[in-house]
């Protein structure tokens, strides 16, 4: 299995809603994004997937060397391999991807976070400089479009913590801000046992509102120059808003079931906005 092989098999076994967005990007773009994803994907089970956080720290210590090694070209795994290939096509910054293991680093320390100014860096972290590396492999003409990346990158972040509210407290973890848990009366002790409330779904109707507000944020600084190449980026907002829009529908019964989109939904939308976009950059460059 090459390297690029191995990026594929990740990203496509993972189900990820990223996978659907890829599909229509050039061979390139696809190659280096794809290595972008599956690097995320091997850093964030390191943190989810082992039990002793002494162990997953020593593998984030591992990730850190190697991302080094990518950069110094003498990559040892695959997915290291595969980013070392994409970094002879694009200007991919490494403190970002030490940025990356930074958040995910978070995790094995922090279970909670006192205010909103905390989450944000964790979101920051974990998906905002992930759209900062995906918009220079997208290609950008404005730097308008990395503050775009940064308030989508939040969104996508917020819309997951909302989504994963059960599965994030069966591992410990409560990523809603304390100050706003007590603001809405709702108190960690439950959230913990997996109990909801009419209070819990009053608090995840106010975050909801704050990632639609990220989401309009980021497509209001989007420069019209740049929304085709973005076009990656448009796909992945309209799934997570559907997916947002569903648990809206659904009555914010997060603590019950996992909301998410089928696999033929997911590809529909990512088809109709590659279309969309594809019809608008031809308009706009007649």
């Amino acid at each position: 299995m090459t390297p690029d092989q191995y990026c594929q098999d990740k990203a496509a076994k993972s189900g990820s809603s990223f996978y659907y967005s890829f599909r229509f990007l050039p061979p390139q773009q696809r190659q280096a994004i794809i290595a972008l994803y599956a690097f995320c994907r091997e850093v964030d089970d390191t943190v989810d997937e082992i039990a002793d956080t002494d162990i997953a720290r020593t593998k984030l210590a591992w990730w850190r060397e190697e991302i080094q090694r990518t950069f110094h070209g003498v990559a040892t795994h695959p997915v290291g391999l595969a980013l070392q290939s994409a970094l002879q096509n694009f200007d991919l910054h490494e403190e970002y991807f030490m940025e990356i293991i930074d958040g995910m680093a978070m995790d094995l320390d922090q279970f909670s976070y006192p205010e909103f100014k905390h989450l944000a860096l964790y979101c920051h972290r974990a998906a905002s400089v992930v759209g900062l590396l995906s918009v220079e492999i997208f290609g950008y003409e404005d730097r308008k479009t990395l503050k775009y990346a940064e308030n989508l990158g939040m969104a996508l972040q917020l819309t997951n913590i909302i989504r994963d509210v059960r599965e994030d407290a069966e591992r410990g973890r409560i990523y809603l801000p304390q100050d706003e848990l007590q603001q809405f009366n709702v108190n960690a002790d439950d959230l913990l046992a997996l109990k909801s409330s009419p209070e819990l779904i009053d608090l995840l109707k106010f975050q909801t509102a704050r990632a639609k507000q990220y989401y309009q944020q980021a497509l209001q600084v989007l420069p019209e120059s740049d929304r085709y190449t973005q076009r990656t980026g448009l796909i992945m907002a309209a799934i997570y808003e559907a997916t947002l829009d569903e648990i809206e529908k659904d009555n914010f019964q997060v603590m019950h079931h996992r909301v998410s989109l089928t696999p033929l939904r997911k590809l529909w939308l990512a088809w109709r906005i590659a279309r969309r976009e594809k019809r608008l950059h031809r308009k706009n460059t007649r």
